[in-house]
């Protein structure tokens, strides 16, 4: 054999043409139905995540507001029944909870009449948990005023 003969492509696919651009094609066709198929499951089930989650945030906001209703209620009726230290316990709970809800800020789940309306709570906080820890029964009285208080400035959240 010469040497041009030994160079010389022997099969169809050693052979320059267009059957290389063709299978490009291909692929980038078969990658383009690959991501369209994929981008079709994704959307509706982003979409579907993003509303779980704001169903969510709502959910954690209202259990927020909740829990610190059922610590003040916890501590006036402890206290209308002479247990003044579970009382003290559940106020200072429930003070210390409402500071922390009221220092996050835009993350709160008050709004900024809310805030403005449940910062007088603590102006007595002091003077109640005192009551509470000299077993004094006028700290009932206190605690459910508080209560009161804080439910006027927060309404119960609706039920679902």
């Amino acid at each position: 054999m010469s040497r041009e003969e030994q160079n010389e492509p022997t099969t169809l696919r050693d052979l320059p043409g267009p059957r290389t651009d063709s299978r490009l094609k291909r692929f980038a066709i078969y990658g383009l139905v690959l991501l369209i198929v994929f981008l079709v499951g994704f959307v509706p089930m982003w979409t579907s995540a993003r509303s779980r989650a704001h169903e969510r945030d709502a959910a954690r906001a209202t259990l927020r507001i909740s829990r610190l209703q059922n610590l003040i209620a916890s501590a006036a009726i402890d206290s209308r029944r002479g247990e003044y230290e579970p009382a003290r316990q559940a106020a200072s709970d429930f003070l210390t909870g409402l500071q922390a809800e009221l220092d996050r800020g835009a993350d709160s789940v008050f709004n900024d009449s809310q805030k403005t309306g449940l910062r007088p709570l603590f102006d007595g906080r002091d003077e109640i948990i005192t009551l509470l820890a000299r077993s004094d029964p006028a700290a009932a009285d206190r605690l459910a005023d508080l209560y009161v208080r804080y439910r006027q400035t927060v309404p119960a959240a609706p039920a679902t």
